[in-house]
Order: structure tokens, then sequence, then C-alpha cells
């Protein structure tokens, strides 16, 4: 892909994301004269695009994950100060930087430890297709983001109701599933007997992925805790985990694992019966 058209896809991408953002806006707390939703869409991307100058200058991409869960942290911060949400809003708030602060410390030490990550390796040379990284990373983060947004900006004061509860307990679910499937694969990866193999046991034996599994709950409990806030256009905050689960289960998730799964065990036995008898994503019960 030449440069000239990467950087026609990341102008495309912003709009996109600034127009979903001015159409769910709720008006009520305008930035300096701008609407506020837009505005933290905009921050979102601006950060990305900060790191990334140096990043393409030093070819490095080991300040993206961290880039990414910063991002977060501070959109989410940025939108607490100034709106001052209610109970409902501050507990989505509190819950997303414990997610991220988990996440982001987890995806940097990971990348320290393997010294680089070869997603980058082809588009790193190329300044248009290396900033488009960057650029999607500033969508993930606002799409993701979006139902909490649209909660915790809220004029609504809803209050504390059973959706909010139940809202809460799906996402303690996908963090914990996620935490531990994380630590069983680092914990996995750290013993060398295991060097050239593939994880099979814990909820691995579940899930080929249970970790994406947890990500996608987590945050299908945010939306469900956010949903009593929504009015008219707004109810597309639903999207925030229809969007996680699109970009892991059909963009850069399962497909690009389980493509390397394939090009490392591909024909191996006891790789394809895992295969064949594990689910891609959903858990069930190891079969015998």
């Amino acid at each position: 892909m030449r440069n000239s058209v990467a950087f026609v896809i990341c102008l495309g991408v912003t709009l996109l994301a600034l127009a979903i953002a001015v159409l769910l806006d709720a008006g009520t707390t305008p930035v300096a004269g701008l609407p506020l939703l837009p505005t933290l869409a905009l921050f979102a991307f601006v950060v990305q695009w900060l790191v990334y100058v140096p990043s393409f200058i030093k070819q490095t991409e080991h300040y993206y994950d961290l880039a990414g869960s910063l991002t977060y942290a501070g959109v989410i911060i940025l939108a607490v100060l100034l709106t001052a949400p209610d109970l409902r809003g501050g507990v989505m708030a509190a819950l997303v930087l414990i997610w991220c602060a988990r996440l982001g410390s987890f995806l940097f030490k990971r990348v320290k430890q393997s010294g680089k990550d070869g997603r980058f390796d082809d588009i790193k040379p190329h300044w248009g297709r290396f900033l488009m990284a960057w650029t999607f990373q500033g969508l993930w983060v606002f799409m993701t983001l979006l139902a909490a947004l649209l909660a915790i900006t809220s004029p609504a004061a809803t209050g504390w109701d059973l959706l909010a509860s139940l809202g809460l307990a799906v996402w303690a679910a996908g963090f914990a599933i996620e935490v531990i499937a994380d630590r069983q694969k680092s914990a996995f990866r750290a013993d060398p007997a295991n060097r050239g193999r593939f994880i099979r046991r814990g909820l691995w034996a579940w899930s080929r992925h249970p970790n994406y599994f947890g990500e996608i709950l987590l945050w299908t409990g945010i939306a469900l805790m956010a949903t009593p806030t929504f009015a008219g256009w707004q109810w597309l905050g639903w999207l925030s985990p229809l969007f996680v689960a699109w970009l892991l289960m059909k963009v850069s998730g399962v497909p690009m694992l389980e493509q390397r799964a394939d090009a490392t065990w591909g024909g191996q036995p006891d790789y394809e019966t895992y295969k064949a008898k594990t689910p891609v994503l959903f858990p069930r019960p190891p079969q015998a």
C-alpha cells in the first residue's frame, strides 16, 4: 500500500469517528466551545499521532500498546473531570481504569521481554502504513469506550439499578477470564520445557482464545451498565462491544494468531486434534 493511500485512509477513519461523536454528543458540556464527545474522540487520535512521530523516527513499536492503554486512561479521566458523573458513570470509569492499567502493563512487559512485535515488521519503514496503525488505535480507543463515554457524559442521573449490577457482574467475569488466561499463558511460556509447544491447559483447554472471549465479555458488561443512559441515536453505544468483537474475531486478533499457529504447528497430530476439539472463542468443557 502506498503512503498516500494510507494517509487518505487515516483521514477517513478520523472523520468517521468524529462524525459518530458529533451525532451522539449530548450537547451539555462544551469544551472551549467545542462539543464534548468529539473533543474526547479527537484527543484519542492526537495522543496516538504524538507518540507515532518519535516511534517512526526510532523505528520502534515498543510504545504502541502502552500508548493505547494510556490513551484509554486519559480519555476517561478527562471525561470525568469535565462532567462529574453520577455513581453509575463513576463506577464505569473506575472499571475502565482498572482494565487499562492491567492490560497496558501486561502488554508493555511482554513486548519488552520479547524485544519486538512481529505485527509491525513490514509496516514500520513506511510512514503512511505505520501512521495508519496508530490512527486505527485511536479509532479502537474511541469506539471501545463509546458506551462508557455516553454514560459518563450523560446529563441524566439514572442512579444504580439492576442493569448496572448485571453489567458489573458481566464485566467482572470477563475481566477474571482475561487475567487468568493471560497469566496461564505467561507461565506456560516462561517454562523452558514448553519451548516450541502450544498451550492447551487451563482455560486454553476450553477455548483457543479465552483472553479474547474475556475481553469481549467485559466490554459487553460496560455496555449493559451504560444502556439506561442511552437516548435516540445513543443506542449506537452498543457498537462498543460489537466493534471489539469484530476487531478480535475478524481483523487483528484471532485471524492473525490462528494463521501463525497453523504455520508453526499445522499438520502435527496433537495440534490438529486440539484445534478440532477446542472452540475458537466461546468456551466449552474439554472433550475427551
